[in-house]
């Protein structure tokens, strides 16, 4: 494809996202898009955004568990970077219609104190380079119609990024259970559905690992002080209607947010 075709694809999904509105999924539109057409379609849309004064802050991995591939077909996971503008305050309210069709995930997030990067990196790289761990939630949202996704659709997407909330209780690695912690997401105080981050690779380390071994191949490295988001343990559960969302590592911590219908205020 060329990189006039690229950057149509990044323009249609850039408006997608400033008006609210789903698009055709890409690959439907432009059938040649593959997936490192669709990471360059990524690119070019957070170069936009960092010249506009936004700021790279990270990394993320999605749709690593199985429950996750399952539910949204997909049959391997994609990767986005994770930009400062994202990122909401715990404890804050967002309000729905700021998106399309959102999902709320449980996950580990990771934050770094030294670079870490290039192929070949294995867990035991990845837990020294680890400051500290936080529970945080993310808010999955497609600008594909009825996330009628692929891999190339989602990558294309900034892996269907939406919003971040970052949790306020940072542990070491060495003082958590990552192989076999349960998460919990509640809503309103109701349990919804729970998950073990051994969901996530094996564990959510592992998972670190092979982003960064992944994202080598296209000369990206991770830096000192940034997040990188390892995948759900749980699968998404969709973000319909107003009310606190909850979400609980068991012997570690809670992050937690509101939602707010916006036509009923």
């Amino acid at each position: 494809m060329s990189t006039i075709t690229l950057e149509d694809i990044a323009s249609s999904l850039r408006a997608a996202r400033r008006q609210g509105q789903p698009i055709e999924a890409p690959i439907e539109t432009w059938p040649g898009l593959d997936p490192d057409g669709a990471f360059e379609v990524q690119k070019i849309n957070v170069d936009h955004a960092l010249a506009d004064g936004d700021r790279l802050v990270g990394y993320k991995l999605g749709n690593i568990a199985k429950v996750m591939q399952d539910a949204f077909g997909l049959d391997q996971p994609d990767y986005g970077h994770l930009l400062a503008s994202t990122f909401a305050y715990e404890g804050t309210a967002l309000e729905r219609d700021r998106f399309i069709a959102p999902y709320v995930e449980l996950e580990p997030a990771f934050m770094l104190r030294k670079p870490l990067g290039g192929h070949n990196t294995t867990v035991a790289d990845v837990i020294d380079a680890i400051e500290f761990a936080l529970p945080a939630i993310e808010i999955i949202d497609s600008r594909v119609k009825q996330w009628d996704i692929g891999l190339c659709d989602t990558l294309a997407d900034n892996g269907s990024t939406g919003a971040v909330i970052l949790g306020g209780t940072p542990r070491r690695v060495t003082d958590l259970n990552l192989r076999d912690t349960r998460g919990v997401l509640r809503f309103n105080g109701r349990e919804v559905i729970s998950g073990s981050t051994g969901n996530i690779l094996g564990n959510p380390l592992a998972a670190v690992a092979w982003l960064v071994n992944r994202l080598a191949a296209y000369g990206v490295t991770f830096e000192a002080g940034q997040v990188i988001l390892p995948g759900s343990c749980l699968q998404a559960v969709p973000m319909n209607e107003a009310g606190r969302w909850t979400g609980t590592f068991e012997g570690w911590g809670t992050v937690e947010f509101d939602v707010t219908d916006a036509a009923a205020n």
